[in-house]
């Protein structure tokens, strides 16, 4: 039906009784169409979607959900859909700390590993993302956009500007709320609110030294 009625816009499912979307992907061959992922509640899939920064529904379909990705989809390209389509089948294939995150910025996308990503500082409406190679990129997104995806990757918010990747603390520095130094040299203060939930996420994943 793709072939021969050429839509512009596919509404597709993760999973197809026992095969998956992507493989209806790879038969259609050049994507000339975008796509809106619908699915069922499943919080590895719906993560990885997300991550992609492609349009997606959760089933039941709602309308209100429907009227916003359709926006959301004006704003995308048919190549820019078909990579952000690549992008999710490698994260469902991958191990969460392996996953990359799509970023829009401007007319270009951004493909970023998780891994790479040291901290996000948030400036009202933008966020900057420090990566582990010095660059920065500034993101017309809220922080916390950014925290709702990453939070599960082992990333804590540890103030109101400030969203940190756990793997890259060198130190904690005790105080009311006191700070993390990161291994980039960045000291960063914690929220005296957040200082509890924040110490047991590390220790839980076992990435904080603690100075005396």
């Amino acid at each position: 039906m793709i072939r021969e009625h050429q839509p512009d816009l596919v509404f597709l499912d993760v999973q197809i009784h026992d095969r998956t979307g992507f493989d209806l992907l790879r038969e259609c061959g050049s994507i000339n169409f975008k796509i809106i992922f619908t699915t069922a509640y499943d919080r590895f899939a719906i993560q990885a979607i997300k991550f992609s920064a492609i349009g997606y529904l959760l089933k039941p379909i709602d309308e209100d959900d429907l009227a916003e990705a359709l926006n959301k989809l004006k704003e995308t390209s048919v190549e820019n859909t078909s990579l952000m389509a690549g992008v999710i089948e490698n994260n469902l294939q991958q191990p969460v700390k392996k996953r990359r995150l799509t970023i829009p910025t401007g007319n270009e996308l951004i493909f970023l590993n998780i891994d790479e990503i040291i901290r996000c500082h948030s400036d009202v409406n933008y966020t900057t993302i420090y990566k582990t190679d010095k660059q920065k990129i500034v993101v017309a997104k809220t922080l916390k956009a950014f925290e709702e995806l990453l939070t599960e990757q082992d990333f804590f918010r540890i103030h109101n500007s400030d969203l940190i990747n756990l793997a890259y603390i060198k130190s904690y520095n005790k105080g009311k709320g006191g700070s993390v130094l990161l291994q980039d040299g960045t000291e960063l203060e914690v929220s005296t609110r957040r200082k509890d939930d924040f110490l047991k996420k590390c220790l839980r994943c076992n990435h904080i030294f603690f100075n005396t």
